[in-house]
């Protein structure tokens, strides 16, 4: 072991202690958090309002709380933006996460309170260095830099008392000076807005660095990658950066990205981390390689609570603390945090894989998902039949989305996918035929309507020309940061959007 991780090592002790203890004491953990947020924000409006004072217990919590989205928060954001105090958080509320969410297409401003920031935010990011560290003890991550792909908008100011910008364009404001030592690019190339002109300069800074580890979104950073490559003209990029060992990703599911990385980094040395992180918090970390579950941080002053899907669109929906969830079921997250959000649904979905200590996985967005026959299609059933595709079909994919085909007076209905394939499948019929067989396997509701074929047809698959979904998000102007594709809508918007682009960029004959 180097004397940089024996040192770093003895300082994550003390941490890696404290996660351990929460992993023991979750649910005596979180109601010390709930207790702690409300004793600190009773004397703000919505602490008057909701009476926090004399709150007792997690009961009394969801009487007086409402669930509520951004929608309903908005009016107490645009008081903040302009300079109110006090409202959901005590004091001042300078910065304001930028964020178009996958919901709409409406810019959010999540408020960014300095204890996020440095409890939640902050405190993620190195609880994810100690436990990598913990798990590679011989790791060399420490002598080099972490090369990181950060958002697309710079802080910008609404007045004199309030910012906004992409999550990651905050913290690197908020960050001391000294990280441009440990972090690639340095602070002035990170904020460039313009992708194109952002990657070039992270080439020309980076080429020559000792660059340790990757950190960002599987999507974007895969542009990266290839663009490095173009650049320095190498076979891969252990020929740019011998030394790379880590991954850190996160924002979008990684397994349909995993293959091309694998090529693009042939070294069976490669970690791939995963983070569940957000405008609104950092929730999740992935504690163990070994497994494709990420630890349910909860000692960040985030209260975390579910309500089931089955359950969602009911008018008296049952709200679940932790200690009532079950495994393997399909959850809408609601958060209570540092930053002023308090019974928030913040749009994704995830389910548990362990109760001791509680793990999850991300398996999609509440709006997310093809239901347009009560098929109950989500993303999670999506990538997991794509997945079995491609590997019997020796076929790699890019990008993809989907939706329905509606029913016509002389037609079924079906669900259609769009996919940019990196390497396509040897036998396309076989793709789509795995393709339809997995979901059916994964969803008895997809099944059912898919009995021979009474009320959906054989899924429809497009081959897109590579670049098309490219170019469409750069059209909408969504190019780089936490930017994602939407993968499953329940109508025909970015199915037809896609379509008309192919047409016009690529021809018909593409």
């Amino acid at each position: 072991m180097t004397i940089i991780n024996s040192i770093v090592n003895w300082l994550n002790y003390k941490r890696i202690y404290e996660i351990e203890l929460f992993k023991k004491h979750p649910i005596e953990t979180q109601r010390e958090v709930l207790f702690d947020l409300l004793d600190q924000a009773r004397d703000t409006e919505i602490g008057r309002q909701c009476q926090f004072k004399t709150i007792t217990t997690e009961r009394e919590f969801r009487e007086r709380v409402p669930v509520r989205n951004y929608e309903a928060y908005s009016p107490y954001i645009d008081r903040l933006l302009k300079g109110e105090k006090s409202i959901l958080w005590p004091g001042e509320t300078k910065w304001f996460a930028k964020s178009s969410g996958t919901t709409n297409d409406k810019s959010k401003f999540i408020p960014v309170s300095k204890q996020s920031l440095e409890d939640v935010h902050y405190r993620g990011f190195k609880d994810v260095l100690a436990l990598y560290l913990k798990n590679n003890p011989d790791s060399g991550v420490l002598y080099g830099k972490s090369l990181t792909l950060g958002g697309s908008h710079r802080v910008n100011s609404f007045n004199n008392n309030s910012y906004y910008g992409d999550l990651s364009a905050i913290l690197i404001e908020n960050t001391p000076f000294w990280s441009d030592f440990i972090r690639i690019p340095p602070a002035e190339v990170a904020l460039i807005e313009e992708f194109e002109e952002k990657v070039a300069a992270i080439i020309k800074e980076s080429r020559n660095e000792n660059v340790t580890s990757l950190a960002g979104v599987p999507s974007w950073n895969l542009v990266l990658l290839q663009r490095v490559l173009e650049a320095t003209g190498k076979k891969n990029i252990l020929e740019v950066w011998p030394n790379l060992e880590v991954f850190i990703h996160g924002g979008i599911k990684f397994d349909p990205y995993r293959e091309q990385y694998r090529q693009m980094i042939p070294s069976d040395n490669m970690n791939y981390m995963e983070t569940y992180n957000a405008s609104e918090g950092f929730f999740a970390i992935q504690d163990t390689p070994e497994s494709n579950d990420m630890l349910l941080m909860l000692d960040y002053g985030i209260y975390y609570e579910f309500i089931p899907m089955e359950d969602f669109h009911k008018e008296d929906r049952p709200v679940l603390s932790l200690d009532e969830i079950e495994l393997e079921k399909n959850y809408a997250m609601v958060i209570s945090t540092n930053g002023g959000l308090w019974r928030y649904l913040i749009g994704d979905t995830v389910k548990f894989t362990r109760r001791n200590p509680f793990k999850i996985k991300i398996t999609g967005r509440t709006k997310h998902f093809i239901n347009a026959f009560g098929e109950e299609l989500i993303i999670d059933n999506a990538e997991e039949a794509l997945k079995v595709a491609c590997e019997r079909t020796a076929a790699t994919i890019s990008e993809y989305t989907a939706g329905p085909v509606f029913m016509g007076e002389n037609s079924k209905g079906a669900h259609e996918w769009i996919i940019e394939f990196d390497k396509e499948p040897n036998d396309l019929y076989h793709f789509v035929s795995v393709l339809d067989g997995t979901l059916k396997t994964l969803n008895s509701d997809y099944e059912a309507k898919r009995h021979k074929s009474i009320t959906l047809e054989r899924p429809h698959v497009r081959v897109a020309p590579k670049g098309l979904f490219y170019e469409w998000m750069k059209q909408r102007g969504k190019v780089g940061g936490q930017n994602k594709i939407p993968r499953l809508s329940n109508d025909r918007a970015y199915l037809d959007q896609l379509l008309e682009l192919k047409k016009k960029k690529f021809g018909d004959q593409a």
